[in-house]
Parts: C-alpha cells; structure tokens; sequence
C-alpha cells in the first residue's frame, strides 16, 4: 500500500473514529465536567499550544487535571504546566485519576475531528520542546500529525510519568528514548502499526487501572530504542 493511500485512510477512520467514540462517551464527559468543578475552581478544559504537523501551531484540548496557576499560593505556584514533570501539588485528586487513567486526553477528539490530530502519531509537544528534542534531530516527527498514542506517549506512560518524579531523570533517561520513538514510529508507520498501538494502549491503561501493575518490560521497540539511544539492551 502507497504511502498516499496509507494517510487517505488513516484520516477517514481518524475522522469516524472520533466521531464514534464522542458520541458513546458523552455521558462521560458530563461526570467528568462536574467532578472537575467539585474539585476545583477554574473551567473544564485545559488548553495548551502545541505544534502539529508541518510545525503549525494549534491549540490542544485536555480535561483540566490540576489547580489553576496561582504563583500566590505556597505549594501550588512552583511550576506552570508544561514541565516534563507536574508539579504535584497542584494536582487535585480527582484530577490525579484522570491523568492516570488517560481520561483527561478524551477531548483531543475535537483536534482529530478538527484535522489538527490523529489517532495514532507521535506525541504532540509544545514550540520548546518540538525546538530542543525534535528540530534538527528527528525532523520527520513534524511530517505527521500528533497522536492521542503512539510508541513515544505510550513508552512515557508507563516508563516516564508514572515512575520518574525528577525532571532531570525523565531528561536524561526518559526523553532521548521517548524521542526516538516518535521518529521510529514516522519511518515504520502502517496499519499493522496503528492497530498494535490501539491495542497495547488498552492493554496499557487496563493494567494500571485495573490490575494496578506498576512494573513493564520493554517491549521490542522499546528495546531497540534504548539501544539505539544508549548503546545497551
């Protein structure tokens, strides 16, 4: 199959997709709408600016998961989002369930409905992060549209955000294979790909949330990065 066709289809089921999966689960967004405003004082969504295919700019749609920024507030102010780690204290507990079970990324479905994301592609960083991991790098990454999942987010889920508390380990440790993922990704990208990304992210989030399983191996990707990146298995 043509890369053409490839990317002709990928974007109608991108379009189906989340046109399917907003309309069964509304009846969550709703409960999450009026947990978030219990829990803390600000709107629903979060937006962030970020960088999408061809390093056009757009603006990214999440559930809000942390307090709102308030330099002010002792514990609260330390950090604005957008760090490689969140700032913890600002993460309210209702918020900390959604982030973990991957909830709070739900309404990226508007961005792929928009054409400014797909389903599956690498995950979408901002202009300072695209300018000191990507740019130069692994340029192909800007060739395609981020993702909701991909070998990168998926590699930082369960190796990054849920284990590092350190900005400087996720930097030296985390980042350089998340990074090469996402250009791994760009450069194999079918629907045999798409599809084990779809799965392994179910699988991901079931494990976690259900299984409370803390400990994954690398799998063959994830392997090859790291040895690529660091030089051993």
């Amino acid at each position: 199959m043509s890369r053409w066709i490839y990317k002709f289809f990928k974007r109608v089921l991108d379009f189906i997709c989340a046109s399917l999966a907003i309309l069964v689960t509304s009846p969550l967004w709703l409960i999450v709408a009026i947990g978030i405003k219990f829990s803390s004082q600000g709107p629903v969504f979060y937006r962030a600016d970020r960088i999408g295919k061809g390093g056009k700019p757009f603006t990214l749609y999440k559930f809000r998961s942390m307090h709102q920024y308030k330099p002010e507030i002792k514990g609260q102010g330390e950090q604005r989002e957008g760090g490689a780690i969140a700032n913890k204290n600002r993460i309210f507990p209702f918020g900390a369930f959604l982030r973990k079970s991957k909830i709070d990324e739900l309404p990226q479905l508007l961005n792929i409905l928009s054409g400014q994301m797909s389903v599956i592609g690498p995950r979408p960083t901002s202009a300072l992060g695209a300018k000191n991991h990507i740019i130069g790098k692994y340029d192909n990454v800007l060739t395609v549209s981020p993702g909701l999942a991909c070998l990168d987010s998926l590699y930082d889920y369960v190796h990054g955000e849920l284990v590092v508390d350190s900005s400087e380990e996720y930097y030296q440790k985390v980042a350089p294979v998340r990074d090469y993922l996402a250009s791994m990704y760009v450069d194999r990208m079918s629907f045999m790909l798409d599809i084990y990304c779809i799965l392994r992210t179910l699988v991901l989030i079931f494990q976690v949330m259900i299984q409370k399983k803390k400990d994954f191996p690398l799998t063959k990707y994830e392997a090859e990065a790291q040895q690529k990146v660091f030089g051993n298995s």
